[in-house]
């Protein structure tokens, strides 16, 4: 008993300063993006931050994860971190010093996605060593309240200091939170090590590497499913690239309307995660994964395809988000307990290889759509013309036309996969 509360002390030590820092890391990330906006005006170009984060993530995870599970944890998630507030750092200087350009942000942008794809299987795997497995599902469920907060509050903060008081006091606070969370994981949070990490004798880089690979070639249901949630990331992504070109160029959109919208999905992730934490195990966790993406998939899109008022755009992002954590955790104790932990750190790597490599095409996907498909059909567009008649010719009525695009392309990666996903059960670990 006494071992498991020192487990759970931990976790929620890790978790909440962890999250914290993620808030001030978001709240960058949605103030640079309302900043490359403005001065670009492109969808695309905005989308290119995105592209930036995760072109090394998708490259390099797979090498990470072997990295993380012959490395300690605590190390790497110190080191990785304090590398990624170098690169905020960086930014503060270029924007004080008027320097600040789009082509900087991108290349910080790689360098801290180079850092974030080494630290986060390491805090994966962490995760699982300082929790109970019998807590799984509720730490699962934490972690998604955590989420769905952050997105809650890092765009209406980030809005109102990005509006009242700069670019550098979104920054200002982000350095704050990072420091809160390495001193706590510094001081007083002791992570186990993994026997890999204690064996001299480890073989090569890339055959530990192929281990995760060798991994998922052997369990199908685990690859299936990764390959289903890649699909659905696929139109996410291309989702968040338009979204900010469908709101801030409207009459009745802007900052403050996408910072409301945005954080709508928050709201509803987080009453999601709230109902995580009290609901009880499901009867089959695989149909839970892909029923609520279906339905998620399936609404959201089409809702605002064919909405043009801020409040049916709030609803939608309620709608279509209040799923999702219902998906995450369940998916999230399907891998914490079929994958042997000493496994984890190589098969998360190839996992977030294979179910995140889709949103950097996503994103240029979403972003070339708004900028260079549609936007430039509708205002080509006569005024009769049916396109004008439903979405309208102001500037943004291109992206409404994606949106429902995405919609349809969703809908049909879910029906595409349902068959695979049917096939397969699993086993709830013995406590």
């Amino acid at each position: 008993m006494k071992n498991s509360i020192r487990g759970v002390k931990a976790f929620i030590i890790l978790w909440s300063t962890q999250s914290l820092s993620q808030l001030g890391s978001s709240m960058t990330s949605f103030a640079l993006t309302l900043w490359l906006y403005e001065q670009t005006g492109s969808a695309l170009k905005t989308a290119l931050l995105s592209i930036c984060s995760y072109a090394p993530y998708v490259c390099m995870s797979i090498f990470a994860g072997a990295l993380s599970d012959r490395w300690n944890k605590k190390k790497v998630m110190l080191v990785c971190d304090t590398l990624a507030a170098c690169c905020t750092i960086v930014v503060l200087m270029l924007l004080k010093n008027d320097l600040l350009m789009p082509w900087h942000i991108y290349l910080l942008n790689v360098v801290s996605g180079l850092m974030n794809t080494i630290q986060q299987p390491a805090s994966d795997v962490t995760m699982t060593l300082i929790t109970p497995k019998n807590q799984y599902q509720r730490t699962s469920g934490l972690r998604s309240f955590s989420n769905s907060l952050v997105t809650i509050l890092n765009p209406v903060l980030a809005t109102s200091l990005f509006a009242f008081a700069g670019m550098d006091a979104v920054i200002y606070v982000d350095l704050a939170t990072f420091a809160v969370a390495f001193l706590a994981l510094f001081f007083f949070v002791r992570i186990p090590e993994t026997v890999h990490e204690k064996i001299s004798d480890r073989k090569p880089l890339f055959k530990e590497a192929e281990a995760g690979l060798y991994y998922l070639k052997n369990n199908p249901m685990i690859l299936t499913l990764i390959l289903f949630l890649a699909g659905v990331n696929f139109v996410a992504s291309a989702f968040d690239s338009a979204l900010p070109a469908y709101i801030l160029p409207r009459n009745n959109g802007g900052e403050t309307v996408l910072g409301i919208v945005t954080s709508c999905a928050g709201v509803a992730t987080l009453a999601g995660s709230l109902l995580v934490t009290m609901m009880p195990k499901p009867k089959n966790r695989i149909r839970v994964i892909y029923l609520t993406m279906l339905f998620s998939l399936s609404t959201e899109n089409f809702m605002l395809a064919f909405s043009r008022e801020p409040i049916m755009w709030c609803l939608s992002q309620i709608v279509g988000w209040i799923v999702v954590p219902v998906m995450s955790a369940n998916l999230d104790v399907i891998l914490r307990s079929t994958i042997p932990v000493h496994m984890q750190g190589r098969v998360y790597s190839y996992r977030n290889t294979l179910q995140f490599f889709t949103i950097p095409i996503g994103r240029f996907l979403g972003g070339f759509l708004v900028d260079k498909v549609f936007e430039p059909i509708v205002e080509r567009a006569s005024a009769d013309s049916i396109l004008v008649h439903v979405w309208g010719n102001e500037k943004g009525s291109g992206a409404a036309i994606v949106m429902l695009v995405l919609g349809i392309a969703g809908t049909l990666i879910c029906l595409a996969f349902r068959g695979g996903l049917k096939k397969y059960s699993f086993a709830e670990p013995v406590q």
